[in-house]
């Protein structure tokens, strides 16, 4: 089966390659290893084995500056937007077998937070729902935005842009899906907006979902959070 335009033994070679460089950089410190199953990722992701290697090192960078392992619930910029219930990691996941992670998007108001809170809750939402995959399995994500009772107010633009930073650079190929339910008029034209940051692979994992019976090809409705959550 070719990847990216290469057959599985082009491809296989490239991942060699990609661990050997990451084995001699990395042996010195553990802790900055990848796994098979990463290194695989930024390899699809960023088709070429120089590419991909430089990604890796700037991902580990911004692992350590960020202090991504230290990120916790008990953070007090984290609870505080947990407190909220605009997002949440679902106990079920869909029917790939893929950990959700569900966003209200109408407990959300562009207006009234800070960006800097929002990215380090983003990434531990992230962090968080990466750690649930079952990555000899399936190492993806499905994520959700319900945009029921959805307003301008909501709209964070910003957001999104940080959304697609961290997906691409430092969670490549970790979005298996994306779906949007309940959209209205009101966000067609935030859409028109969003669409030509996507690239054409990232863009082809977005479904807007129109009925329950649509949404049944990924999720049990019934494992969504109630309205009032």
């Amino acid at each position: 089966m070719a990847t990216n335009g290469k057959s599985a033994e082009e491809f296989e070679a490239d991942f060699l390659d990609l661990k050997e460089r990451c084995q001699i950089l990395f042996e010195a410190d553990p802790s900055q290893a990848h796994s098979d199953a990463s290194l695989k990722r930024f390899l699809r992701a960023f088709d070429d084995v120089d590419v991909a290697f430089k990604q890796l090192l700037k991902c580990n960078k911004w692992r350590r500056e960020y202090n991504v392992d230290a990120l916790s619930p008990e953070d007090p910029d984290i609870a505080e937007e947990l407190a909220t219930g605009k997002v949440h990691i679902l106990r079920n996941r869909d029917n790939k077998g893929r950990p959700v992670v569900y966003v209200a998007v109408r407990k959300h108001n562009a207006y009234d937070r800070d960006i800097d809170k929002l990215k380090k809750f983003l990434v531990y939402i992230l962090e968080s729902a990466c750690k649930k995959c079952d990555e000899s399995v399936i190492d993806s994500l499905l994520l959700i935005f319900d945009l029921k009772s959805f307003s301008m107010a909501c709209m964070d633009y910003q957001f999104v842009k940080n959304l697609i930073w961290l997906l691409s650079r430092n969670y490549p190929e970790r979005l298996g899906a994306c779906l949007i339910i309940n959209s209205s008029i009101v966000f067609s034209g935030c859409w028109t907006v969003i669409r030509p940051w996507l690239n054409e692979v990232t863009a082809s994992k977005v479904t807007f979902v129109a009925d329950e019976e649509d949404l049944c090809r990924y999720i049990n409705p019934d494992a969504l959070p109630p309205d009032d959550s």
